[in-house]
């Protein structure tokens, strides 16, 4: 069934209003009718079985049928903190990452980031950005779309952890020198309810000053295997193995 997130601003007590590309895709791509049902989720993440009732020209008109109860998100709140790679790795990591689970995405420029950011064009790079992170959720069923920041530096990133319960740094030297247990240990360590901020570097990966920085603020430094991830796969596996952890393993 398909399921489209709308402003809380477009729901009533029992009604849900669908406007511009959503409701374009309702009827132009999708060619749904009346009395065909959706699910749609509000800002908070909670979602709503509707059945279409009319087509106007500012969009479409849902009656809600009923209010749901479940949870697709990861009992532990991860958010992926990218140094900018090149080309489109970085819509991959979104749309990949979001059917993973992540909660929120923090680009930011490293030292090897071979990319620059452009505040000219920065709008629109951002806006496709949360485009790809919408559709991803939409369709992993996810309960809530998760944000993507505007790129910052390392400062901004340090402080930016300051609001997590874990943090921690994927070091491809660590995984060299056969660091196996950092990962491991953290994720014993946490419990659902909690929140981490994964960082991980550009192609090239992160200079050693960089980690000292990192470390000097509280972020582990992590290896993740005996092989060299790329700066698009390492996020996958970080979420993968959490997944795997909290959600097959049932660790509560």
């Amino acid at each position: 069934m398909q399921r489209y997130f709308v402003p809380s601003a477009q729901f009533s007590e029992r009604a849900v209003k669908i406007i511009g590309d959503d409701a374009h895709h309702i009827q132009r791509v999708m060619r749904m009718s009346e009395n065909d049902q959706i699910l749609c989720c509000n800002d908070q993440g909670n979602t709503c079985l509707c059945e279409i009732t009319e087509f106007t020209n500012e969009g479409v008109t849902l009656s809600i049928v009923e209010w749901l109860e479940e949870s697709k998100e990861l009992p532990v709140t991860v958010a992926i903190a990218s140094g900018l790679p090149k080309g489109d790795k970085l819509e991959l990591i979104i749309q990949k990452a979001t059917e993973l689970g992540a909660f929120q995405f923090v680009p930011f420029n490293a030292a090897r980031s071979i990319v620059k950011w452009d505040e000219k064009k920065g709008d629109k790079k951002l806006e496709r950005w949360l485009k790809i992170s919408k559709e991803a959720a939409e369709q992993s069923h996810r309960n809530k779309v998760p944000e993507v920041l505007k790129p910052l530096s390392l400062g901004e990133l340090i402080a930016l952890g300051e609001n997590f319960d874990y943090k921690m740094v994927a070091f491809e030297e660590e995984a060299k020198q056969g660091e196996q247990t950092q990962f491991a240990k953290l994720l014993t360590e946490m419990k659902p309810g909690n929140s981490l901020l994964t960082v991980f570097g550009p192609e090239g990966g992160l200079t050693d000053k960089e980690i000292d920085q990192l470390k000097s603020h509280g972020f582990i430094s992590c290896g993740l295997g005996p092989r060299i991830l790329r700066a698009e796969t390492a996020p996958l596996y970080v979420l993968a193995a959490i997944s795997y952890h909290f959600e097959l393993q049932g660790v509560k």
